[in-house]
């Protein structure tokens, strides 16, 4: 669970197609401390100042970094706090509502995306939540509290997103064990894995145009309940295409791969968001090498058994030791 290495590690493709830094978003989930906690910590962390306020939310505009969301994870109490006007009379009746969910319901963090290069800003946040007193996935029973990672994609081309692809098709099954998911988590249908006939279908060719992983995708992947979801980057191109697939209101269109595997750990003085990352960040090499993902891609479909696909344990011991001599990780 520890993770004492606190440096963000950098990508192979650290720019966008523009040229300029690489953002990552984070979002934290957790219970322990209350709205308000919450909201005061970040104001101290990262010197912002609380420009709004709901029954289910508080927004904390940053001085250097943009809007940071502390909410309460519960769609109905944001759905009713969003539909009264904030400061009115009407939404006094939801703040008993609001202390009373927060015993049950995670608080989240949504952070604006922020740069590569300035990711550690974000430690000091961390470590204020932990004193206190927030605490994370092994804290909950009925909770599957993670850490979901935004990070916005170099290009939106065919290339560079199948590449990313199959990247995490590879090492879907070795990340589960890399960052330990929380059994909770595991059996929650938030976090699903891609399908096996999805891993052979994209692990079967080396090119895809964009229209190819459209269709491909959204055959097999047609919700946002995936650990890797690209629902986003997809609205991003062709909204209504996404739109007609996945009727869901919270698909939010935007140019980042939305990675949902990793436990959130912050009652651990040995944990920070680097941890989850640098384990993300083994996608990032190994989407950038694309002859080694040539490679492994023949591996798994000669691994492949009838009727039985490809054993999972078997799979992630070869690709552990795989990484390890290619110093991927």
């Amino acid at each position: 669970m520890s993770d004492h290495n606190f440096e963000f590690a950098l990508p192979p493709q650290a720019t966008n197609d523009d040229g300029e830094p690489r953002r990552v978003g984070f979002e934290l989930e957790f219970s322990g401390i209350s709205l308000d906690d919450a909201a005061e910590v970040i104001q101290s962390a990262l010197e912002g100042k609380r420009t709004s306020e709901s029954s289910a939310d508080r927004v904390i505009q940053s001085r250097s970094f943009g809007e940071f969301i502390v909410e309460l994870d519960w769609d109905y109490l944001k759905r009713k706090a969003n539909g009264t006007s904030r400061g009115e009379n009407g939404s006094e009746w939801l703040e008993p509502l609001s202390q009373a969910a927060a015993l049950l319901v995670p608080v989240e963090v949504v952070c604006p995306p922020i740069a590569l290069k300035d990711l550690a800003v974000l430690d000091p946040m961390v470590s204020g939540l932990r004193d206190a007193g927030a605490v994370g996935t092994e804290e909950s029973l009925i909770a599957a509290y993670g850490v979901h990672i935004n990070t916005e994609a170099p290009r939106l081309d065919g290339d560079t997103l199948f590449s990313y692809l199959r990247a995490f098709a590879i090492l879907q099954w070795w990340l589960v064990d890399a960052h330990a998911v929380d059994p909770t988590r595991k059996v929650s249908p938030y976090i699903d894995l891609y399908p096996h006939a999805y891993l052979k279908k994209i692990l079967s060719k080396s090119t895809s145009t964009i229209d190819e992983i459209f269709d491909d995708y959204l055959e097999h992947n047609a919700s946002r309940n995936r650990a890797l979801d690209l629902l986003p980057i997809l609205a991003e191109i062709d909204s209504g295409r996404v739109r007609e697939a996945v009727d869901d209101l919270k698909i939010k269109a935007r140019p980042a791969f939305h990675y949902r595997l990793p436990n959130c750990h912050i009652e651990d003085p040995g944990w920070s968001l680097a941890g989850p990352w640098n384990t993300w960040c083994v996608v990032e090499r190994l989407a950038a090498r694309s002859d080694e993902l040539d490679a492994v891609a023949r591996e798994f479909l000669a691994a492949d058994r009838p009727i039985l696909g490809v054993s999972r344990n078997d799979w992630v011991e070869f690709v552990d030791q795989w990484l390890k001599d290619h110093e991927l990780v």
